[in-house]
């Protein structure tokens, strides 16, 4: 699998890669089947060449409308776990069993249910999968370059303002993302509270590799909302 990354790298780089994700509550999540192919899709005609989605569903559905890359997760609840985005080897298996072009995971210092550190998962999964290409999903500079120092292959700064000891603003967090492209030697991915265009532009020009949007674009509530919020 990771002959695929120098392609996916060189498809995305400088670009908006969409996340499509629905989740159980959410006004388009359907159990019967999944609207996220048509987001997809959407995005693909819009000139996307690479999409982030959750749950094993949507990755194989995705995949197979659209023909792109799919950065897949899961997101998933354990007692003793603060993290959610494929907190375990039960979801690597099954996001590499999906076929997951790359698999993005929790790579916060955060607890763990298991016991075990993040960096020690990380090295669980390379010995179990050592080909297949990591996404760490990261809140603070300090974690970026402990995950990568861990061997992933690329840093998103997906967490940033959603852990309780990273900034909590409604804004992108530009300033983490200059720091981590001065310092890394992977790309780094520019994900979290970029709501429009304007912001979109301002954080690829930081030098991130690519960015991903995902409510800004395919949420509609969380859309329709920032429009009523404006007015008052």
């Amino acid at each position: 699998m990771k002959k695929n990354l120098e392609k996916i790298l060189s498809d995305t780089h400088h670009s908006i890669i969409v996340s499509c994700q629905a989740l159980p509550g959410e006004p388009l999540y359907c159990e019967a089947f999944s609207l996220m192919p048509y987001m997809a899709k959407a995005a693909q005609m819009a000139g996307c060449r690479c999409i982030r989605t959750s749950s094993v569903r949507d990755v194989a559905a995705i995949k197979q409308m659209t023909g792109l890359p799919v950065i897949g997760l899961i997101k998933r609840v354990y007692e003793g776990y603060a993290s959610y985005i494929t907190p375990t080897m039960r979801e690597i298996d099954e996001l590499t069993e999906a076929d997951a072009d790359i698999i993005a995971l929790d790579c916060t210092l955060r607890a763990r249910g298991d016991g075990t550190t993040v960096n020690e998962f990380l090295d669980q999964i390379r010995r179990k999968y050592p080909d297949i290409i990591l996404m760490a999903d990261i809140s603070t500079y300090e974690e970026g370059i402990n995950a990568w120092k861990c061997g992933v292959d690329i840093i998103s700064t997906t967490m940033s303002g959603y852990t309780p000891y990273s900034p909590q603003t409604d804004e992108p967090d530009f300033e983490l993302v200059e720091h981590l492209v001065r310092d890394l030697k992977i790309p780094l991915i520019a994900e979290g509270k970029i709501h429009y265009p304007e912001q979109a532009k301002k954080m690829l020009a930081t030098g991130a590799h690519a960015i991903v949007i995902g409510g800004a674009i395919t949420r509609p509530l969380e859309i329709a909302r920032r429009f009523y919020d404006s007015i008052g």
